[in-house]
């Protein structure tokens, strides 16, 4: 990107709670734009209060899209989120403004700057073996790891869904997932050169803080009564909405497993252990990108774009 001139769009990448949205929505402001969302929970729209969605007043201060898009009982994939960015993308464009992309999740920013790798189509038969193994999470992690270390590494050990899948391609292939996603595939939506990257480094113990402040004040907005509704209907329990930080404890509370103050503490330490992958992430893998302090990005928003 040219220094001089505005970029043709602001990526905003960084661990949960370390004040994205803010910062995003404090640019649309200002600057005409429109925030689009590229955290991969937030695209759902029965977790508005618990994935920290911009709430219907933020909405109305500046457009945003691809928030609350998707339903719960759908599976939502890299790809499927690529398409509706290249959209989104395009309609922010032709309305004459600066699209802002914000999320915590980094196999979306990677997918939108670098592409998609051209992963073979995986034979059912694979695909059913895979899917009943029998085997649990932690079973599935540990075999991973046997033949894809590198994708092991960087999945949760309870991520069953993606444990799977990344097991798929190379009991179908012989060739591990990391060996595809590193191949030449589909052409990036955005050219990383082109747009204004930035991830938010922030201080692990005010990071620590907020997502506890956080995660009361969603108790506090409904986040139960989200889950007691998601609940009520019944989805199969391989949903991945069902994983959402939060959602497993508070489905035990209900469920009368635990107390209300234990499915707290729960889904707090998880969204921190969350935060800690997503900052590790985005270090190692999102080349080129300058990691700031959200003061530090406010500054170099003003800078070279406003």
């Amino acid at each position: 990107m040219n220094r001089t001139s505005r970029p043709r769009a602001v990526l905003i990448a960084g661990p949960t709670a370390s004040g994205k949205s803010a910062l995003a929505l404090a640019l649309a402001e200002r600057i005409g734009g429109v925030v689009i969302n590229a955290d991969s929970m937030q695209v759902y729209r029965d977790l508005r209060v618990l994935s920290a969605r911009p709430s219907a007043e933020e909405e109305a201060r500046a457009p945003h899209a691809l928030y609350g898009h998707v339903d719960g009982a759908d599976e939502y994939s890299v790809a499927h989120w690529v398409e509706d960015a290249r959209r989104a993308l395009g309609e922010a464009e032709a309305a004459g403004r600066l699209p802002i992309f914000i999320g915590g999740t980094g196999l979306y920013f990677k997918a939108l700057t670098q592409g998609l790798a051209r992963v073979p189509a995986i034979p059912e038969e694979v695909r059913e073996r895979v899917r009943t193994s029998g085997l649990d999470a932690a079973a599935l992690h540990e075999r991973l790891s046997a033949v894809d270390p590198e994708t092991a590494a960087r999945l949760r050990p309870s991520d069953t869904q993606r444990l799977m899948r990344a097991l798929e391609v190379f009991e179908a292939t012989g060739r591990p997932l990391a060996r595809w996603q590193e191949d030449e595939g589909s052409a990036p939506v955005l050219a990383a050169g082109d747009a204004l990257c930035l991830f938010l480094a922030t201080d692990r113990t005010a990071l620590r803080a907020a997502i506890g402040r956080r995660f009361h004040l969603m108790i506090e907005a409904g986040a139960l009564d989200e889950v007691r509704a998601l609940d009520a209907r019944g989805l199969p329990a391989d949903r991945t909405i069902l994983k959402a930080h939060g959602v497993p404890w508070l489905r035990r509370h209900l469920a009368g497993e635990v107390t209300l103050e234990e499915a707290i503490e729960g889904g707090i330490t998880d969204t921190r252990r969350y935060a800690k992958r997503q900052d590790t992430w985005f270090r190692h893998q999102l080349e080129g990108w300058r990691a700031l302090s959200p003061a530090q990005a406010a500054d170099e928003l003003a800078r070279l774009v406003l």
